[in-house]
């Protein structure tokens, strides 16, 4: 796995720019355009993705790096939810959300490898399979 210097070079977090960029126009106009709840619900738990990987990494430890990336992953999960939930009250398209859910899929899956990465190279994250 390659090593970073900055945050923006981590895969995990471009993939979630795009999840954010997706989000915020997804319910931009049409009928979950009113659907405040919905939409700041959806927008937070978006930024929450790329902000929990940049403060992880921004700490330089990588126990909170480690556990940023967890819940990175569980926003993720949140957004795959509230866009399912879009999907079925008829707020975004069929299509719309059988073109984003891959994209979170994909994060998903980058930041379970990078969470691997840690468990297995670093002695301070390897403790945390004891809790």
């Amino acid at each position: 796995m390659a090593t970073f210097t900055r945050f923006e070079e981590i895969e995990a977090w471009q993939t979630a720019e795009i999840i954010v960029v997706q989000a915020y126009s997804l319910l931009r106009e049409g009928p979950g355009a009113r659907d405040w709840a919905l939409k700041d619900q959806l927008q937070r738990a978006a930024v929450s993705i790329m902000c929990n990987i940049s403060e992880g990494f921004e700490s330089r430890s990588d126990r909170t790096f480690y556990d940023m990336l967890r819940r990175a992953k569980g926003s993720c999960g949140e957004v795959r939810t509230l866009i399912y939930v879009a999907a079925k009250i008829g707020h975004i398209s069929p299509e719309e959300y059988a073109a984003l859910k891959p994209i979170c899929l994909k994060c998903s899956a980058q930041l379970q490898a990078l969470m691997t990465h840690l468990e297995a190279s670093r002695p301070e994250v390897q403790a945390r399979k004891r809790w």
